[in-house]
């Protein structure tokens, strides 16, 4: 199948089934602006994460990864109005754009964000702790050390998500040396080995290439 397919349909759906969200293509468009990474997930998935934090009816969230603030937004989304997200984010320029679009969303009441990288400001959580759900999108070399920290803050019935795993196929490469599929190999064989944990990971295609996520449920 042609990838320019992914493309088409994703904006099908976009238009038909979720309508123009001035938000979204705000922060998305100020983000560009900024010279950010275009590397946010896509609308689609963007309701997916409001979705699932609604159905788990979460009222603390984790999120490791802010970007421009695009995910956070959904997220934010999905909480009460008196539920909170703490995002982590290392780059201070990415931060602040970040700032701009979530509270230009009105969700900014509810969003927390941690400037810093993740493995510095991760220890510094534990009086926010336990989280409901956490959504894992930063750096992936460093995916089995998140993986570790999201456990160390969950609860029984905390949802984990994790973007990207999938890689484009490479995930399925043993012998490859890129540091983010190792990060996320290393990942995916501490969820299998750890008896608190019943994972599952999915593969996707969309407008921004075919790619997967992990979902995982904390079982004890």
């Amino acid at each position: 199948m042609d990838p320019r397919t992914w493309t088409t349909v994703d904006d099908y759906l976009t238009t038909n089934l979720l309508g123009y969200d001035e938000a979204l293509e705000g922060a998305a468009r100020v983000s560009a602006e900024a010279g950010l990474p275009d590397i946010a997930v896509s609308a689609p998935q963007g309701r997916f994460l409001t979705l699932l934090v609604r159905m788990v009816r979460a009222r603390s969230v984790l999120e490791i990864g802010t970007l421009g603030g695009y995910s956070a937004i959904c997220l934010a989304r999905g909480l009460p109005h008196d539920g909170s997200l703490i995002t982590l984010e290392a780059e201070p320029r990415f931060a602040d754009v970040a700032r701009g679009n979530i509270d230009r969303a009105g969700v900014g009441d509810r969003v927390d964000i941690r400037v810093g990288p993740a493995l510095d400001t991760l220890p510094t959580l534990g009086d926010d702790a336990p989280f409901d759900l956490v959504f894992l999108d930063a750096d992936k070399a460093n995916n089995a050390a998140y993986f570790r920290w999201a456990l160390e803050f969950a609860r029984p019935g905390t949802v984990l998500v994790v973007d990207n795993v999938v890689r484009g196929g490479t995930i399925a490469d043993p012998a490859s040396d890129d540091p983010g599929v190792r990060g996320t190999q290393h990942m995916f064989e501490l969820m299998a080995a750890d008896p608190r944990v019943d994972a599952t990971a999915l593969q996707t295609v969309a407008g921004k290439g075919y790619d997967g996520f992990a979902l995982a449920l904390v079982t004890g």
